[in-house]
C-alpha cells in the first residue's frame, strides 16, 4: 500500500466528480476561489506554452536530423504519413457523425455567460512569443543544430529542453487536476456539466471505434506489403497492445514491440532500427484523439471549421507530435500550441481537451506502439527489395 500511486488519469476523474460534487452545493465565493485560481493557472499556461514548443520541438528535430540517412528518411515519411492519414481519418469520421451527436444546447459558450461571476483578481503573464512564432523558431533552430559539426549549442538546446520537462513535471502537471476540478466545478455551477458529459462519453466511444479501424488499415497495408494475412499479423501485435495499456508509455513498451515485431517475420536489424524510432514519432493513435477531440469541442463551442483549416492543423501537429514522447503527459502538451494558434482553442477549451484526451490515453498509445509493429513490416520489406 505504500507504493500506491493515483495516477494521472486517476486524479482527473477525481477531480472532475468532486467538481460536479461540490459544485453542486458551493456558495459563489467558493466558485469565485476557484476561478481566481483558473485565471492564473491559465495566463501561466499561456506563457509557458511557446516555451515548451520552443523546447520540446527543438530538440526533437535536431537529434532526428542527426542521423539523416535513406533508412531514417523512407520511415520518418511513412511514419508522418500515416499519422497524417489517422488525423484525416478521424477528422472525416468525426464531421460525419459528430453533428448529429451535438446538441447545440450544450455550447461551451452558454457556460461562460449562464452565471455572472469573476475572479477575485486576475494577473496579467504575456508570453514571450506568439505560438507560430515558436514554431518557426524551433523548425529553424531544429535544423540548423542537425547541420551543426559542433555540439555546444545543440547541448545548450538539450538543457533547455530539461528546464522544460521539468517545469511540465513539477509546475503544470500536478495542478492540471486542480485547474480542470476548477472547471467542472464551474461548469456544474452553470448548470451545463451533465449534458457535456453525456456528449463526452458518445465521442469516447466513436473515437475508440476509429483507432481500432485505424489500426485494421495499417496491417492491411502492411499485409499487402508483406504478402501475409493483416489479422495474423494484428493478432501478435496484441501483447504489445495490452502492454501499452498498461504502461501508458511508447518507450516503456519497446522491449515488448520489438519481441512481437519479430515473431511477425521482421528482420532483427530492421526491429531494432523502426521500433525505438517509432516509438518517437509515429504518433497516430494520439494525433486521431486530438483531431477528434478537437472538432467535438468546435462543434460544441459552435466555432466554424472546415477540412481546408483541419488539413493544415493535421499536418502541423503531426510534426509537433515528434516531441510528445518526451512530455509527461504527452501528445496533449505537446499539442497546446497548434490548437490555440490554428483552431483558436481558449483556456477553457484547452482544460475540456485536457481531461477529454486523458481519459482515452492508454488507448492512444497502444495504438501507436501496435501500428509501429506495422511500419516495420513495411520497412522490412522495402530492405529487402533493395
Amino acid at each position: 500500500m505504500k507504493n500506491f500511486k493515483i495516477g494521472l488519469l486517476g486524479k482527473i476523474i477525481i477531480a472532475i466528480i468532486a467538481g460536479i460534487g461540490i459544485g453542486l452545493i458551493s456558495p459563489d465565493w467558493v466558485i469565485r476561489i476557484f476561478l481566481t485560481f483558473n485565471g492564473i493557472f491559465s495566463q501561466f499556461l499561456g506563457f509557458a506554452i511557446p516555451l515548451i514548443i520552443l523546447g520540446l520541438v527543438t530538440t526533437a528535430i535536431a537529434d532526428i536530423g542527426k542521423g539523416a540517412g535513406k533508412m531514417l528518411l523512407i520511415t520518418v515519411a511513412i511514419a508522418y504519413g500515416s499519422t497524417v492519414l489517422a488525423g484525416t481519418i478521424s477528422y472525416l469520421t468525426g464531421a460525419a457523425v459528430f453533428p448529429s451527436m451535438i446538441d447545440a444546447s450544450s455550447s461551451l459558450d452558454t457556460i461562460a455567460s449562464s452565471k455572472d461571476l469573476a475572479p477575485f483578481f486576475t494577473v496579467s503573464i504575456p508570453p514571450l512569443m506568439n505560438v507560430m512564432t515558436a514554431l518557426v523558431l524551433a523548425f529553424v533552430l531544429g535544423l540548423g543544430l542537425a547541420a551543426l559539426k559542433t555540439d555546444a549549442l545543440k547541448n545548450a538546446a538539450h538543457d533547455f529542453e530539461s528546464i522544460i520537462v521539468k517545469t511540465i513535471e513539477t509546475a503544470i502537471i500536478p495542478l492540471l487536476p486542480l485547474y480542470i476540478f476548477g472547471i467542472f466545478l464551474n461548469m456544474t455551477y452553470a448548470g451545463q456539466v451533465f449534458g457535456i458529459l453525456t456528449v463526452f462519453i458518445k465521442i469516447i466511444g466513436i473515437i475508440f471505434l476509429i483507432h481500432i479501424g485505424i489500426l485494421l488499415l495499417q496491417f492491411c497495408i502492411a499485409g499487402g506489403f508483406a504478402k501475409k494475412n493483416p489479422l495474423k499479423l494484428l493478432w501478435t501485435m496484441m501483447p504489445a497492445y495490452f502492454t501499452a495499456l498498461g504502461t501508458q508509455s511508447s518507450a516503456a513498451t519497446i522491449p515488448v514491440t520489438l519481441e512481437q515485431t519479430k515473431k511477425n517475420g521482421v528482420s532483427e536489424d530492421v526491429a531494432g532500427f523502426t521500433v525505438p524510432l517509432c516509438a518517437t514519432i509515429h504518433m497516430s493513435g494520439s494525433t486521431l484523439k486530438i483531431v477528434a477531440c478537437a472538432l467535438a469541442l468546435m462543434i460544441m463551442k459552435g466555432m466554424p471549421y472546415d477540412f481546408g483549416m483541419f488539413a493544415g492543423f493535421i499536418c502541423m501537429l503531426a510534426i509537433t507530435m515528434v516531441a510528445a514522447p518526451g512530455v509527461p503527459g504527452g501528445a496533449i502538451m505537446a499539442s497546446l500550441g497548434v490548437l490555440q494558434s490554428m483552431l483558436g482553442f481558449d483556456q477553457e477549451a484547452q482544460a475540456l481537451m485536457i481531461a477529454l484526451y486523458i481519459a482515452m490515453d492508454s488507448f492512444g498509445t497502444a495504438c501507436n506502439v501496435t501500428g509501429d509493429g506495422a511500419i516495420a513490416i513495411i520497412i522490412d520489406r522495402i530492405k529487402a527489395r533493395g
